[in-house]
């Protein structure tokens, strides 16, 4: 491990990216204290039953806004590092495709939950949830920033949203209000976020509606390349989430409550490979125009890392999962445990994923990509179905586990998304990242 961060130490390169990373860290290891900790006791307040409730909710809504993004994140990057003087062109084009995706998931949820037994107040919170998506579209000006390595006027924004949430949320707990009250927080984080963003861009560019150009040519290019990234995204999150829509149709709110409670837990320390991934994901593109060997040197640098973030996170939750589980939320998620041992080694495979996606963009092999995400949904849903009546939230965590190694690992192997993959990748997962 030590060999590593000193050949990371050593090449100019990565020192930039990783100064960009370091903003990214930062943010999200507040993100991690605050945002667990008041979500915690948001969750201790409520109970499993609402906070169950209220999980669902998030989790249902999150099956239909992926479409929103319509898979452009990646490459709206990639376009705007290889075509800096049409910048106005593709955020502005990227922006009212998001805006679009919005409305029509929007749409699409009306007619969706007319065929479900959900009661009138959980529809109506479904759609509070959904709104947040509108303001989602001024996130392309994360992009921006991305492609320009600038990550820390995107932290500015997240930090400030993250401190007014906050302080809402502990407001709400202290006065004792409705769950409903929690729900109408998850728009108003995005509005908060949405105006961050903007803030932020009018101070290194000025910001005019004007500015943002819709190009068809340019849409139609995007949405080329982004379309299985789309259906790939969709897929990553029904893996995601149904896990918590099957608990709730098999068992009961309480169960999704429990089993909530430990993916927050499990999924809380995400940030890091997302965060590494997303922002050295330039450095690789521009590895990949600069030579072979360099790009590959990168790869191989970036799957040791995440091997090592994974294990140093997995090994010891392992077996202080109760502890842990107990001390955050006390009593009433005793449940939480079991689930969050077996839940805390997906985090292995998914951030391997997220380098091998960062692969498949660069390497314009989307459609590769979105046979390994479906195969690891059908899994996930397979054994949902199969585990859940047996072994209640313990097999919906197994599952989980089993579908991100599925998709993130076996799968990506039986296809030549690149000339030195899988090799890589089962380098550094054998030899747990030490250089050999």
């Amino acid at each position: 491990m030590v060999a590593q961060f000193k050949a990371f130490s050593q090449n100019q390169g990565f020192i930039k990216y990783f100064k960009n990373t370091s903003w990214l860290l930062t943010e999200k290891i507040l993100r991690l204290f605050v945002g667990l900790f008041v979500g915690i006791w948001v969750a201790r307040y409520l109970g499993p039953e609402q906070f169950g409730l209220f999980s669902y909710v998030q989790s249902f809504v999150g099956l239909f806004t992926t479409i929103a993004t319509l898979g452009l994140d990646g490459i709206v990057v990639r376009e705007l590092v290889k075509n800096e003087n049409r910048r106005d062109e593709i955020l502005g084009t990227a922006f009212y495709l998001k805006l679009f995706g919005a409305l029509m998931v929007l749409i699409l949820l009306a007619v969706t939950i007319s065929f479900m037994s959900n009661d009138h107040y959980t529809n109506i919170f479904i759609f509070i949830v959904a709104s947040a998506t509108l303001f989602q579209s001024f996130n392309v000006i994360d992009f921006y920033f991305q492609s320009k390595v600038l990550s820390r006027y995107v932290v500015f924004a997240n930090i400030i949203s993250l401190f007014i949430s906050s302080l809402v949320k502990i407001t709400l707990i202290l006065y004792e209000a409705p769950l409903i009250a929690f729900v109408w927080t998850v728009l108003f984080d995005s509005i908060v976020l949405a105006l961050g963003f903007i803030y932020f861009y009018s101070k290194n560019l000025a910001f005019k509606f004007q500015l943002f150009k819709f190009n068809k040519l340019t849409a139609i290019n995007l949405l080329q390349d982004s379309w299985p990234l789309v259906l790939s995204s969709i897929v990553i999150t029904i893996y995601m989430k149904i896990d918590q829509i099957m608990i709730m149709n098999m068992l009961d709110a309480q169960s999704v409550g429990q089993y909530a409670a430990a993916v927050r837990i499990s999924e809380a320390w995400y940030f890091i490979p997302m965060a590494v991934s997303s922002s050295l994901f330039p450095a690789i593109i521009n590895a990949k125009k600069q030579s072979e060997e360099l790009y590959y040197s990168r790869l191989e640098k970036l799957y040791n890392l995440m091997v090592w973030v994974a294990i140093s996170v997995a090994l010891p939750m392992t077996f202080l999962s109760d502890w842990v589980v107990h001390l955050l939320y006390g009593n009433q998620y005793s449940q939480s445990g079991n689930v969050l041992m077996i839940h805390i080694w997906a985090g292995l495979f998914a951030g391997m994923g997220a380098v091998t996606s960062s692969i498949v963009i660069v390497n314009n092999k989307q459609k590769n990509g979105i046979i390994a995400t479906v195969s690891g949904a059908i899994i996930n849903i397979v054994l949902n179905f199969l585990m859940i009546p047996y072994y209640g939230i313990q097999g919906a965590a197994i599952a989980t586990m089993i579908s991100q190694i599925v998709s993130g690992f076996i799968v990506p192997m039986f296809f030549k998304i690149d000339d030195r993959y899988p090799w890589i990748a089962i380098k550094s997962l054998i030899f747990l990242g030490v250089k050999k």
